[in-house]
């Protein structure tokens, strides 16, 4: 690793620092931005004094994002288009991830200035989405082809439907807590403890559930936000130092040989299908300008034998030259969206269909990973964040969502349907809103405890809920506009 950086020109390290530094200055935001929500339940019912709280999110918010995979990470990555991510070994694609995440830092740090509970991964998919339409309208595409709209389709449902499973679930949980344990402690709130127990801290079995799903919580936050700083730390170092990065150097020649074995599984596929293939997929008229990359269902044969060529022989990356490691890297997206997309393909065979999901996952092998060092970077950032800017946020979601105090029970619901949703997402590789989610599961056990919420707030919060998306899709399209006509025309 040191021999890399002693190697490296000097303008060239000091824009990879600055765009490194400027992805862990979004996780940072995002740490005390979103995981106050983590927090909020624990603090407001006093199990936890803030400090001690906010510190073990932190610590377990580090272990999330060391611990949690890559899957979310990539999902976020494969929301840009093709050609875009094919390109990025250029100034247009440093542009591109400046463009989004200063995008995202101005609308995170403005809500959570007014201390309204926004999404960052709202945000930063929003931003993501300005940058593609942005390019497509720069080099003459249809908007159409300005996002990797089957991956975003799958993204908003997530975002969509989560925060309204959180608050049936959390409300649901409420209610049979209400159910069989009616006259329990548990359905006291802090100040009723404090005044009519004289005791200034919750009961035992509350605490420790109000504590543990908190601090579950805060892992899965770790596991699902921060591997998308991770995503984005990796398309930086394919804009400024594709030689390095844009393949997996470390990688095995077994990994590499279940690459190549993987194309040619293609190629046996397409000639088995080959009928159904052409008329589901027939070639397209649209225009590939000069230079871009161009990934068509039509053309698999073509891009699997290409694959299969540059492969040939090779036992290690090293051997290859930038250029061939980056023609690498880009047949194997191509063929990896193909791949994901035949999978549920009704008229292909079944058996068929499962096995384009085991090659989609040994086509990929070698190009979506992340350095230790990149993970260990996005998780200190992290969790350093999550230990400052937090009180904003905990006295919105904690105090101002019910028109009354939270009880130990609304807080244990709404924390432990959180943790389980956020974690499950995770597992499944879906981005999504740990603000949103926990949110609507505080909002979902006030209505099921008849408390009635607060207008207000959640007015505001649905409004930043609306907004979110289009500010930071016209934020990121507006500065990759600028960006572009300052340093790539």
């Amino acid at each position: 690793m040191l021999e890399f950086f002693q190697s490296i020109d000097i303008i060239v390290l000091l824009t990879l620092v600055l765009s490194v530094g400027l992805v862990l200055a979004f996780e940072f935001v995002n740490g005390f931005h979103d995981t106050a929500n983590a927090v909020a339940t624990v603090i407001y019912t006093k199990s936890l004094k803030p400090r001690l709280a906010v510190f073990l999110s932190g610590i377990f918010n580090f272990l999330g994002v060391l611990l949690g995979g890559l899957g979310v990470a990539y999902a976020i990555v494969n929301l840009l288009p093709m050609d875009l991510l094919a390109n990025a070994n250029s100034t247009k694609g440093l542009v591109m991830v400046v463009s989004l995440l200063v995008a995202a830092l101005i609308w995170n740090l403005g809500t959570w200035y007014f201390g309204i509970p926004a999404s960052s991964s709202h945000t930063l998919i929003g931003s993501i989405l300005g940058v593609g339409l942005a390019n497509a309208l720069l080099t003459d595409h249809s908007l159409v082809d300005g996002v990797n709209w089957d991956k975003a389709l799958g993204v908003f449902e997530s975002l969509l439907f989560s925060p309204f499973i959180g608050a049936g679930l959390a409300g649901l949980l409420l209610l049979l807590l209400l159910r069989f344990l009616p006259k329990s402690y548990i359905h006291k709130t802090p100040y009723q403890r404090h005044v009519l127990d004289k005791k200034k801290k919750p009961p035992f079995w509350p605490r420790f559930w109000l504590v543990t799903s908190a601090m579950g919580m805060s892992y899965a936050h770790g596991q699902n936000d921060g591997q998308k700083g991770i995503g984005l730390v990796m398309l930086v170092l394919f804009s400024v130092v594709p030689a390095q990065f844009v393949l997996n150097l470390n990688s095995s020649v077994f990994e590499i040989e279940q690459t190549r074995v993987a194309a040619q599984q293609m190629v046996s596929y397409y000639e088995a299908n080959q009928k159904v293939l052409d008329e589901l997929y027939p070639k397209s008229d649209h225009a590939v300008s000069d230079g871009l990359f161009s990934c068509e269902y039509s053309e698999m044969r073509q891009h699997s034998e290409k694959l299969i060529s540059l492969l040939n022989g090779i036992d290690t990356y090293d051997r290859l030259s930038t250029d061939e490691r980056w023609a690498v890297r880009n047949e194997v997206m191509c063929l990896a969206s193909i791949a994901k997309t035949l999978e549920s393909q009704d008229a292909l065979p079944e058996s068929y269909r499962k096995s384009y999901k085991a090659i989609g996952k040994d086509l990929t092998k070698t190009t979506e990973y992340a350095p230790f060092w990149v993970i260990v970077a996005v998780a200190l950032a992290l969790g350093m964040g999550t230990m400052i800017g937090w009180k904003r946020v905990v006295d919105t979601v904690g105090g101002k969502i019910g028109k009354k105090d939270m009880t130990y029970a609304q807080g244990m619901s709404a924390q432990i349907v959180s943790g389980i949703a956020i974690a499950s997402a995770s597992h499944f590789g879906f981005p999504v809103s740990t603000t949103h989610i926990l949110s609507s599961s505080v909002a979902g056990t006030m209505i099921a405890n008849k408390s009635g919420l607060q207008k207000s707030t959640v007015k505001n919060i649905l409004l930043a809920w609306i907004l979110t998306l289009p500010v930071s899709t016209g934020l990121a399209f507006g500065l990759y506009f600028l960006g572009t006509w300052l340093f790539v025309s």
